[in-house]
């Protein structure tokens, strides 16, 4: 049989049912029908209820790995902002630390600056304000160096003081800089005067690996002189005024043996940090010039008593 008389049409025995436009027609108007009639009567509601109940369960449980993941994600993002913030409370701790030990410090060199303006207003000699720089480099030397030289009018042998006392003297001059010579050094002695008593002395450095001070040397045995006695400038050197606090006896030692007491004092300046310091001018400026001594003439006149032929003549004149 030829191929194009063949009928292509399936038979009666496999039709099933209504078209599929006619089902589209039919459930788009049943679906219609449903939301009017749940919008109006609410028909659906029990049946949403029902189904919402029977798959909570299962919600639940498709739910739980994310919520753990966002609870894992959540504790660290919150450590790490826990983190942040202790180490930005840690560093504003640190700062304020600083400013605190800052304010200290400027307090304290205020009432050193203080200190040394009430001793510049009590001193009658010149005075100029120094900041010390830096300790000198020989180790077997009591030395600073300060801010002052040639050229601020510095000079050699100037008395220098902190806001305690006497500190030392400028023992070199450059022209930015002056070397200031401490008084515990080995080479530097200065008069002093024993407030108590009245007796003068010299006090000689004493630098020692178990502190630097101040020894009175060759005070007899038998000598008015106790522990507590403020030593001050006696100003007979011609360099520190008179009245500038020195040092204080702190110990004494008397031996059988010897007819000397030894004398240790311990200085009123603060010989080490120290960080302002007054330069005052030479005593020896404000001195008078010492008066001019005549020449002694090659013949002395003789006295009227030792011409030849008079009276008197060889007695010798008083």
């Amino acid at each position: 049989m030829p191929l194009g008389t063949l009928d292509r049409t399936p038979p009666p025995f496999f039709k099933q049912g209504p078209s599929a436009l006619s089902k589209l027609i039919v459930f788009s108007a049943f679906a219609l029908f449903l939301m009017v009639a749940d919008l109006r009567f609410q028909v659906a509601a029990p049946v949403r209820a029902a189904l919402a109940t029977a798959l909570y369960p299962l919600q639940w449980t498709v739910l739980q790995p994310v919520q753990m993941a966002g609870s894992v994600g959540q504790y660290f993002t919150s450590l790490h902002e826990a983190q942040r913030a202790e180490a930005e409370a840690v560093q504003r701790l640190t700062e304020q630390a600083q400013r605190a030990q800052q304010v200290e410090q400027l307090d304290q060199e205020n009432q050193r600056l203080r200190a040394l303006l009430d001793m510049r207003a009590r001193i009658a000699a010149p005075a100029r304000g120094a900041q010390v720089l830096y300790d000198a480099a020989d180790p077997y030397a009591r030395k600073v160096v300060i801010d002052r030289g040639q050229t601020h009018g510095v000079e050699p042998g100037s008395p220098v003081l902190d806001e305690h006392g006497v500190l030392g003297q400028v023992t070199r001059v450059y022209p930015l800089v002056s070397e200031v010579t401490l008084l515990t050094d080995r080479d530097q002695a200065i008069p002093v005067l024993n407030t108590r008593t009245g007796i003068r002395s010299v006090a000689y450095g004493q630098a020692g690996a178990d502190g630097d001070g101040l020894e009175l040397r060759y005070t007899l045995a038998n000598a008015d002189i106790e522990e507590g006695d403020l030593l001050t400038t006696s100003g007979i050197d011609g360099v520190y005024p008179p009245g500038l606090p020195v040092a204080k006896v702190n110990r004494l030692e008397r031996r059988a043996e010897s007819s000397f007491t030894r004398v240790s004092c311990q200085p009123l300046a603060r010989t080490q940090g120290v960080l302002h310091v007054l330069v005052l001018d030479p005593v020896g400026k404000a001195l008078p010039a010492s008066p001019l001594v005549e020449p002694t003439p090659a013949r002395a006149r003789r006295a009227p008593g030792n011409m030849p032929g008079s009276p008197g003549a060889g007695v010798r004149a008083p």
